[in-house]
């Protein structure tokens, strides 16, 4: 049959989910401290060449979501 795999290929396959099995977690930790040191204002002036820091005084009354999506918009121009 056309569909089936060979022991090779199989074990082969085995292999690599093994591998990314075992990586996972490491990537994931990785992934997270990227995440958590991110310099979100920084990233921002970067994505929209401003110079003015965006303003927080930390009275947030929604998730920003909306806020967010404005920004993508002009991303898009």
């Amino acid at each position: 049959m056309a569909d089936q795999k060979t022991v090779s290929e199989q074990e082969q396959m085995r292999r690599w989910v093994e591998t990314w099995r075992r990586a996972g977690p490491e990537l994931e930790a990785i992934r997270r401290r990227e995440i958590e040191s991110t310099d979100t204002a920084e990233a921002i002036r970067q994505l929209f060449g401003s110079t003015v820091p965006p303003q927080d005084d930390g009275r947030r009354t929604t998730s920003g979501l909306v806020e967010q999506q404005a920004w993508f918009a002009k991303l898009r121009r």
